[in-house]
């Protein structure tokens, strides 16, 4: 097996094996040719080329967001660097493990007009877990008269060099240690920089340095018992109580603890789309069940106790209502963090909700009172008018996020864009054997796509993307990837522009609003379609988009894309009058 002659590119690679970190997505350039020498040619990694900074980082949160498990990212010096941003701030916030691994000049070359160099260390330093800057490796050959004192004789001064590389050696091993580490207990992104020296493409037949491994600390998982008892004494003294559901994995909390929150008459249970959680007795499609409401029906939905996990919110309607009408108690639970979304947060429980409930929910009692059976006829109510409503429609973004939703073959991985495409899904009771997964973190439209394909690549289930049209167009690089499965399926809602500004405030129709907010245009995917390999396909009318959806997820030999045009004059108008109709 060939390996870089470089000991630092030998170390990095040796201890991402050892903590198992075996996808690597490279994209090309000479200054990380160490990197790609030693993970390509180790049949450990499974590793991808793909050329787009922005795209590979996007791709391997896909593929990290599915495993749950450190993906990495290699990449030149320079502004290749700050491409992967825009995925590393959504790690960040979504809570991904992502692995970036730079290569950096020497220190001596920096700021000294030399090429492809900007200043690398800790360029992510707000949206990072963990920045580890790397030492340079010494040679006999290298100058380093500034490191050493002066030394009688030659031999002196072998061994003062002997133990300075020992120690930039020892120095690296912990960094990147303590990086990689952190990923893992942290879950969320970290940053290697990693400086090299000319020459980059020499090969050896065995590593040089074997680097220690520092194992990941395993946390034991607790709840102060004055917590708990607080808890249980608060929950069991308030007849009014909600528990609040952001983004979550599938399958990640135990069936126990969800039967036990929907026996207690005392008790809602608000869910998102994107928390994967399903009960009979729990309350999805938020927005429809609150956007209709008044003031006094707010009030009498104002919980005393707020109890909330998962990640990040979707409804800014549940947001406006929990600041405006806040409970007297809001308790978060999470390991590593708690946002203080409703500006009344007084307790965060360092724990896992499985953990949490598991002490909790055998202490509580079950309280008589008709805070769920009051919303449970308000949901009942809501259920049948949107259906009603739904009959009543023409063809629009709405009528079709209806057909494609309960068109979706069980046991998919739902991907969803951003702005409107996961607002609309929070309407949707949606069938409770999706996967359902979006990049809420940051919110952003720029990598929706490219995430749908590393997703697609890890998870062997097929995945189907819904996303609008800016948000396909911008992140149309995507599909410059030669590792998409032929079952992935993408479905690009077209209303011809941005097309959630049309429902927000604004003055709509003049040519302003049309250039520098919606963004018209007049542009398809068929033509990226032919380029990229896809079978393409495009509707514009109901009976149209029935046909096409029955044969549309059925096995082929290349991955296909269905593109929907709907009329972006009529779609603001059918929503705005759907949560008129809710009410």
């Amino acid at each position: 097996m060939k390996y870089p002659k470089i000991p630092l590119a030998q170390t990095v690679i040796q201890l991402c094996k050892a903590k198992g970190i075996k996808h690597i997505i490279i994209s090309p350039g000479s200054r990380n040719a160490p990197l790609t020498i030693g993970f390509t040619n180790n049949p450990f990694f499974t590793c991808y080329s793909i050329v787009d900074e922005r795209c590979a980082a996007f791709f391997a949160l896909g593929i990290a967001q599915q495993l749950q498990e450190p993906t990495a990212v290699v990449c030149t010096s320079g502004s290749a660097l700050l491409n992967y941003y825009p995925a590393v701030a959504e790690a960040f916030y979504s809570d991904v493990p992502l692995v970036v691994l730079s290569a950096d000049r020497p220190k001596h070359l920096i700021g000294v007009g030399d090429g492809q160099t900007i200043n690398q260390k800790n360029v992510f330093e707000n949206h990072i877990l963990y920045s580890a800057n790397l030492k340079l490796d010494l040679n006999e050959k290298d100058d380093v008269e500034e490191e050493l004192p002066i030394f009688k004789n030659m031999e002196n001064k072998i061994e003062a060099l002997l133990g300075l590389k020992q120690g930039i050696q020892n120095y690296n091993e912990v960094e990147i240690n303590k990086a990689i580490n952190t990923a893992y207990s942290k879950n969320g992104p970290v940053h290697i920089n990693i400086p090299f020296d000319e020459p980059l493409y020499d090969m050896v037949d065995e590593p040089e340095v074997t680097p220690k491994v520092i194992p990941v600390e395993n946390k034991t998982l607790q709840v102060e018992a004055s917590v708990l008892r607080d808890c249980i004494n608060d929950w069991n003294a308030a007849s009014k109580k909600m528990v609040l559901v952001g983004v979550s994995p599938p399958n990640n909390m135990e069936q126990q603890w969800l039967d036990i929150l929907a026996k207690d008459d005392s008790v809602i249970v608000f869910t998102e789309t994107t928390s994967n959680l399903h009960h009979e007795a729990f309350f999805p499609s938020i927005d429809k069940i609150i956007a209709p409401l008044k003031d006094d029906h707010f009030k009498n939905l104002q919980p005393e106790i707020l109890l909330t996990f998962g990640g990040l919110i979707v409804s800014k309607k549940i947001k406006a209502f929990l600041r405006k009408y806040k409970p007297k108690q809001h308790w978060h639970i999470d390991l590593n963090k708690a946002n203080d979304t409703f500006f009344s947060l007084n307790q965060w429980i360092k724990t896992t909700p499985n953990f949490f409930f598991s002490k909790f929910l055998p202490e509580i009692d079950l309280k008589e009172s008709d805070y769920n059976g009051v919303w449970k006829s308000v949901k009942e109510t809501r259920k049948f008018k949107h259906a009603d409503y739904l009959k009543s429609i023409d063809f629009s973004d709405l009528r079709a996020f209806e057909i494609i939703l309960n068109s979706i073959p069980n046991h998919t991985v739902l991907q969803l864009g951003n702005s409107s495409t996961v607002r609309y899904a929070q309407l949707f009771d949606l069938n409770k054997t999706l996967e359902v997964f979006c990049n809420r973190g940051t919110s952003g439209i720029d990598g929706s796509t490219s995430t749908a394909v590393g997703c697609a690549v890890a998870n062997p289930k097929q995945t189907t993307l819904i996303s609008g049209d800016l948000s396909f167009i911008y992140d149309s690089n995507a599909l410059w990837n030669n590792y998409i499965p032929n079952n992935f399926r993408i479905i690009i809602i077209n209303n011809q522009g941005g097309g959630i500004f049309r429902i927000l405030p604004g003055h709509k129709n003049t040519e302003n609003f049309d250039t520098y907010f919606e963004t018209n245009h007049n542009l398809t995917a068929e033509h990226l379609c032919n380029m990229y390999g896809f079978e393409y396909e495009s509707v514009s009318r109901t009976s149209d988009l029935k046909d096409r959806l029955n044969a549309f997820y059925a096995a082929s030999q290349q991955p296909k894309l269905l593109e929907i045009f709907t009329p972006k004059h009529l779609n603001d108008e059918v929503l705005l009058q759907y949560f008129k109709a809710m009410a």
